[in-house]
């Protein structure tokens, strides 16, 4: 389940990413990396889970919400690298 919620995060942040036109200003392609990075990680774990168990798939309440968690993780990320870098620099006006 987690694998799908992340791989539809990924998807949607690099299509973003190229779409829109400001998507630097708004940091899109390190949502992008995020996102595919820990794709590929859980990917990497469902495929040694199906070689030791025999089940890829998960789709228990539990992994419901681990989907959910790591989607708002990656989100939370996203954000603290936006607030921090301060694109539009609205925190720089407001301090003068």
């Amino acid at each position: 389940m987690w694998l799908i919620a992340i791989t539809f995060l990924a998807i949607i942040s690099t299509v973003l990413w190229y779409i829109l036109p400001n998507s630097s200003l708004y940091k899109l392609e390190f949502l992008s990396l995020i996102s595919w990075g820990t794709a590929i990680m859980v990917f990497a774990d469902h495929l040694m889970g199906y070689i030791e168990d025999g089940e890829f798939f998960d789709l228990s309440a539990n992994a419901a919400i681990l989907s959910v968690i790591l989607v708002l993780f990656a989100l939370f990320l996203w954000m603290l690298s936006l607030l921090l870098t301060d694109p539009l620099g609205r925190f720089k006006k407001a301090l003068s």
